[in-house]
């Protein structure tokens, strides 16, 4: 991940800039696709607030997870409005940043809301991430530990 979001800068709830190179290393990533105006993502916001919240704030040591917010809203303010209200304390990739519409190339975003798992290098763990968190809850996190793991193996 940290590859992917190379010479990018993300942005944290409180506005601030943020080295992906940094907040990303070593972590499973879920690029999360949403948008204020899509009813579906905002019934899967809040559960998805509670699974990382679960996942890094109140577990010892957190987990190496982190989402990063990829926003179709049709405008910075929209974004920044349902950013801070209805999203968890993860980052974000600014509503101006061109670089959002190639990565929903690269994914493959054709619907709201998407929330893509991806290892390290931007590789992806599964393109289900929204169904697999409904289904599984924590548990699914695991599975792609599991998976980036065997990844990891294979390529060495």
């Amino acid at each position: 991940m940290v590859e992917v979001f190379s010479g990018k800068t993300l942005v944290n709830k409180e506005g601030d800039l943020v080295d992906p190179e940094e907040a990303l290393r070593n972590k499973v990533v879920g690029l999360y696709f949403s948008a204020g105006w899509c009813p579906p993502c905002r019934d899967f916001t809040p559960l998805l607030c509670d699974f990382y919240t679960e996942l890094v704030e109140e577990t010892e040591p957190p987990a190496q997870f982190e989402i990063v917010f990829l926003s179709s809203d049709k405008s910075t303010e929209d974004m920044v409005e349902y950013y801070h209200d209805m999203h968890g304390d993860w980052l974000a990739l600014s509503w101006t940043d061109p670089f959002k519409h190639e990565l929903k190339k690269r994914y493959n975003i054709t619907a709201l809301p998407k929330l893509v798992i991806v290892k390290e290098n931007g590789q992806v763990i599964t393109d289900k991430g929204r169904k697999q968190i409904r289904d599984q809850g924590l548990a699914c996190f695991r599975s792609w530990i599991e998976v980036a793991e065997i990844f990891q193996n294979f390529k060495a």
